[in-house]
């Protein structure tokens, strides 16, 4: 799920879509603070990170002050999504990385995960009662941690305030539906006030502003709504390698996503998050469900800058649920420089709030999250922290065949799912197939 904005590129592309953390060797933090062993630390005092398009402007103020007061320089090394992929891939295997950092997204955990050195020290009590808990396990690999969350993100969903406080759309929604208009929580109203908003606004016979918006070109969306279903298997059971996708809870997400078709804009197949951004922020949807860090991303110029408003995800019957959008900050186990890397990633822990400032402004611990609880700007926050902390928000499967399922699986069949007469049973029946070749 590729993001471009004017500031980042694909920083949520599969993610998303969410800096942390560890305690070095030859340091030992308080507090809450990451654990630490013992031991020289190296005497170069440089350290390179490699880091993908928007998470340098994460980390740059973490650097910054590392620099500051250690004495080590920090390069922030940046490169585009995928190119930071291969690069790290082939440097872990040939066993000579460039790098002593490494910001991964998630989902790249589990096949870079050999390469890569444990991080069990650092993961203390008081660590992980500060993190949610679906980034501690989605950190562990095999049993072990690897990574630490430097930030995170959830689809959260975003609301047109000029829209759902107007006095006559107010009246003619109750008198229509039979209650209050308000940012909805359910899916049955998310369709209700998607239709409601779908109309013609300057009469000239033409729809121009839609209910909400349909993305067959990514996957994530679909996947929080599997999870809304009540599904506890996201796709697949990576422990038992069973096939998942085609039970009744993942019918019953595709069949709800494609039924808001009517309500969204034409081209459904081939939008993509930059696509839906846009048409929120040129004021044609009254809704969509995105990413929250956008919040912080929406144009000077843009008609609705100052009517947008933000709630928690929706919830299906298995309540509310999104699929957090985590990166992890990694050592290389064939690195020259492990102690020194392991005392940045617990500085990057303990001054994460710093990077609730920036740009995107994500962050990963609870209390970062909380130290912006009642700030002008970060109303973000509280729709955050409440979708991943509900019950139903899970991380997606962890299986180092994760981005092929995805790539050659799951976003072809939502872009089948939602051309007219689309036969939902069948494309999941074919999807388990394509899946189960894939995992087997």
């Amino acid at each position: 799920m590729k993001l471009r904005t004017q500031q980042q590129t694909g920083l949520v592309r599969r993610a998303i879509g969410p800096l942390a953390v560890v305690a070095a060797a030859a340091v030992v933090l308080t507090g809450c603070g990451a654990g630490g062993g013992t031991g020289a630390a190296e005497e170069d005092s440089t350290l390179t990170v490699v880091v993908e398009g928007g998470g340098k402007a994460e980390l740059q103020p973490i650097a910054d002050l590392y620099k500051k007061e250690k004495g080590t320089d920090v390069t922030l090394v940046e490169l585009p999504y995928d190119g930071l992929y291969d690069r790290i891939q082939s440097e872990l295997q040939a066993g000579t990385p460039s790098f002593d950092v490494a910001a991964l997204d998630a989902i790249w955990l589990p096949a870079f995960a050999p390469g890569l050195a444990p991080l069990d020290d650092l993961f203390t009590d008081d660590v992980k009662n500060d993190l949610f808990d679906g980034l501690v396990g989605e950190s562990q690999v095999d049993g072990k941690h690897i990574g630490m969350p430097v930030w995170t993100n959830s689809e959260i969903l975003f609301y047109r305030t000029d829209l759902f406080e107007d006095a006559t759309n107010k009246a003619d929604f109750q008198a229509k539906y039979g209650y209050p208009l308000a940012a909805p929580t359910t899916w049955e109203q998310y369709r209700d006030v998607a239709e409601f908003f779908t109309r013609d606004t300057d009469g000239d016979g033409t729809v121009d502003l839609y209910g909400t918006d349909v993305k067959g070109a990514v996957e994530t969306e679909w996947l929080a709504t599997v999870s809304q279903a009540g599904e506890s298997q996201m796709v697949l059971d990576p422990s038992s390698g069973d096939v998942t996708i085609d039970d009744a809870k993942h019918k019953a997400a595709l069949d709800f996503y494609i039924s808001l078709l009517p309500y969204a804009p034409s081209g459904a197949a081939q939008l993509d998050w930059a696509g839906a951004q846009n048409l929120f922020y040129q004021g044609k949807l009254a809704m969509m469900r995105f990413w929250g860090h956008a919040y912080r991303q929406t144009p000077a110029d843009s008609p609705v800058k100052d009517s947008i408003g933000v709630a928690p995800m929706i919830g299906g019957p298995g309540g509310v649920a999104g699929v957090p959008g985590a990166w992890y900050l990694s050592v290389p186990a064939s690195g020259t420089k492990q102690d020194a890397a392991k005392d940045f990633i617990a500085f990057a822990y303990e001054h994460n709030d710093l990077a609730a400032d920036t740009s995107l402004g994500l962050v990963a611990r609870k209390s970062a999250f909380e130290s912006k609880a009642d700030v002008a700007g970060f109303e973000n926050y509280g729709a955050l922290v409440k979708t991943l902390e509900a019950p139903g928000s899970a991380p997606r499967p962890a299986t180092p065949e994760w981005q092929e399922i995805v790539d050659s699986v799951l976003v072809p069949m939502l872009q089948k799912a939602v051309e007219p007469g689309a036969d939902t049973a069948k494309l999941l029946s074919d999807a388990k197939t394509q899946i189960q070749s894939i995992v087997n």
